[in-house]
């Protein structure tokens, strides 16, 4: 099952490094402010603790805008899973 809610930025675990494009974030923090993020990051809910793998430019966006949350589409899996996504 798969849900949408808001997270706390420091909530989520970033396992695996990501060479964002500075002026990709520069766009995305620019619409971000204007409207708000329209689309969830995706994020995997293990043992209660969240990791991200995908929306890496928007996480940085909404982190160097000084928010605390950003809305993520919750999907809780067993440690397996996390582990094939480590991999």
């Amino acid at each position: 099952m798969v849900r949408v809610q808001e997270i706390r930025l420091d909530e989520i675990r970033r396992p695996l490094p990501r060479e964002n494009d500075p002026e990709k974030v520069k766009l995305l923090m620019a619409s971000i402010a204007e409207i708000g993020q329209q689309e969830p990051i995706d994020v995997l809910e293990v043992d209660g603790q969240y990791y991200g793998f995908s929306g890496c430019h928007r996480y940085e966006a909404c982190q160097r805008l000084g928010q605390d949350t950003i809305l993520a589409r919750v999907r809780k899996a067993p440690r397996s899973v996390l582990k094939m996504h480590i991999a």
